[in-house]
């Protein structure tokens, strides 16, 4: 009987600390639930250099040492950011006070690596029609060095590229990225207080990562996905909060930078709420002018 009780013990044990449908084993998480600054903060500073500091750097290079028919500097960017965001929030998801969906996040994140690498290639055929003359605050067929191609079958090329590098590319790119998020934010509660308070790094990384946020949401043109992940985690946060949980230092440090990121959004909206050019290009519903788009309208013709 001893025999039988002791393997059942074991047996216990490697059912409670195996977990085919997670990431990682169901051990004890308290040494895990810190606030993950080494992760929030290469997140934040990969994401302005290697995404925000993409184009820009492809405007300040000279043209000479990346030749239009070459990868340019923004291309390499954009190759090192293709690799290493998947990397940093895969150990994020490492790191969730819980098990999460193994198989949902290995999907989520070959979608991200597919959608963003779409958009690579379409990104940077874009970057050289600016270079050309391509304005961005216009539609496809109303560019003047678009409209007037001959056949007249090549406009309908470059809306396709268009179509790759604005949509498909961006649904692909960014759908994946939120649920990550989503699915990562949903394992951060917790009843203990000393869990649930963001230390002053966490603080000072807040500014930069919703700064962010905001460009990734106006420039990707996600303002609906967006909205909808955040009002996700509202309703996550009141559903938990019913059963005595609330978010811990990681997940409230990601829910107030999506905060702040909504506040930026309609501060931008009402900012440019007035102007007819950029109204005529984004006629929808939702009204939310890319910040590049108002770079080429009113910053790059004013110099």
């Amino acid at each position: 009987m001893s025999v039988r009780k002791r393997r059942g013990n074991d047996l216990h044990k490697t059912t409670q600390t195996s977990a085919p449908g997670g990431l990682k084993e169901n051990v004890p998480q308290q040494k895990r639930q810190h606030f993950h600054l080494d992760l929030w903060f290469c997140l934040t500073l990969q994401n302005w250099i290697l995404d925000f500091g993409r184009p820009i750097v492809m405007i300040i290079l000279p043209l000479e040492w990346f030749p239009l028919n070459k990868p340019s500097a923004g291309d390499y960017f954009h190759m090192a950011y293709n690799v290493i965001t998947p990397f940093l929030m895969l150990k994020l998801i490492e790191r969730s006070p819980r098990a999460l969906p193994r198989s949902a996040v290995y999907l989520c994140i070959i979608t991200f690596v597919m959608g963003a690498s779409i958009h690579l290639v379409g990104d940077s055929i874009n970057h050289r029609l600016i270079l050309s003359g391509y304005q961005l605050h216009l539609s496809v067929r109303e560019n003047p060095i678009i409209k007037d191609l001959k056949p007249a079958s090549l406009i309908d090329s470059f809306e396709l590229l268009y179509y790759y590098d604005e949509q498909l590319g961006h649904l692909m790119w960014y759908i994946p990225f939120f649920i990550i998020l989503f699915i990562y934010f949903t394992g951060c509660f917790t009843k203990a207080k000393e869990q649930k308070k963001i230390p002053v790094s966490g603080w000072l990384l807040q500014g930069p990562s919703a700064l962010y946020y905001w460009y990734l949401v106006t420039e990707g043109q996600i303002t609906e996905l967006f909205l909808l992940t955040y009002f996700a985690m509202v309703v996550m946060v009141i559903h938990k909060q019913r059963k005595g949980l609330s978010p811990d230092s990681n997940g409230l440090f990601l829910f107030c930078s999506f905060s702040v990121t909504v506040l930026l959004v309609a501060l931008w909206v009402i900012y440019l709420w007035n102007d007819p050019v950029l109204r005529n290009k984004y006629p929808g519903l939702i009204y939310v002018p890319e910040p590049w788009s108002y770079y080429t309208l009113h910053v790059k013709e004013n110099h």
